[in-house]
């Protein structure tokens, strides 16, 4: 997936979500930035579910920047708006459903104790997907980053 077209950005866009944070760690691949609280997230419609409005400590991993960063740089962290609530999907919404369509169909055939377990274990298999489809995922949701001004 292409990088987010940054003079968009600077125009204030609506279409990206925005995030200051702090580059925390500098490794050869990857750099770790550390979220601060952010304004933005109270016009949010995925708020409740995301969890980076939550608290301060929570950190990102970008991966590929083009540009130059030191250590404690301070920096804004973007990713386009149906991106995050598309990660809100696949992450919250559609194991809710998974999970409730295994308990209607496993409680006509088991009893409903045994359908609820069931129900709970698909998650398993579910997060275990997920995690083994990291890398495309992590592709997907490109996220770009952009030196404070």
């Amino acid at each position: 997936m292409t990088q987010l077209d940054l003079d968009s950005y600077k125009t204030k866009a609506t279409n990206l979500v925005k995030h200051e944070g702090i580059v925390s760690k500098i490794s050869k691949n990857a750099i770790t930035i550390s979220l601060k609280g952010n304004v933005n997230c109270e016009g949010c419609k995925a708020q409740s579910a995301c969890g980076v409005s939550d608290s301060n400590d929570k950190e990102i991993e970008v991966f590929n920047s083009t540009q130059s960063f030191k250590i404690n740089e301070p920096v804004d962290v973007l990713l386009k708006r149906e991106l995050g609530l598309k990660a809100v999907f696949w992450a919250y919404v559609f194991p809710f459903i998974l999970m409730f369509l295994v308990l209607i169909i496993t409680s006509l055939f088991l009893k409903e104790w045994i359908a609820g377990l069931i129900s709970l274990a698909i998650l398993v298999p579910y997060y275990f997907m997920l995690f083994v489809l990291k890398e495309k995922f992590q592709k997907a949701f490109q996220i770009s980053i952009l030196k404070f001004n």
